[in-house]
């Protein structure tokens, strides 16, 4: 008997639906299969030009998270020295807090997303 060779897609877990099933279970998606759904006309590959093209948003009592803490550093270290600190308060999980230097630690301080220099809410959001 001949051995297949595993895919990557031989990872995921599948479920089977019956039809009536799915489209009760998840409607959007089910008018997005047959075609019914918004069409994707374009994406952007760049994103600091998405985010430049994206719409004002209104930030007032917006509460930043790590990640735009994390684009605010200049360097891995001051990432890391955000990471340590804001696991220390409680204010993230030790599991993320390790999540996240690996992600640091692998990809480094721009994998959390472009700078956010002085004045980014102000220029993104509706005024």
């Amino acid at each position: 008997m001949e051995e297949r060779k595993r895919k990557p897609i031989d990872d995921f877990a599948w479920q089977e639906y019956d039809r009536e099933e799915f489209e009760k279970r998840f409607p959007a998606l089910a008018k997005e299969l047959k075609g019914e759904g918004i069409p994707i006309e374009a994406f952007r590959t760049d994103e600091e030009e998405a985010e430049k093209l994206a719409e004002p948003r209104d930030f007032s009592g917006y509460e930043p998270t790590i990640i735009d803490f994390l684009r605010r550093c200049e360097t891995d270290d001051e990432a890391l020295e955000i990471i340590n600190w804001m696991e220390e308060r409680g204010e993230i999980t030790h599991e993320i807090a390790k999540e996240l230097r690996i992600t640091l630690a692998k990809k480094g301080v721009r994998a959390f997303g472009p700078k956010k220099e002085w004045g980014w809410y102000e220029r993104h959001g509706r005024g």
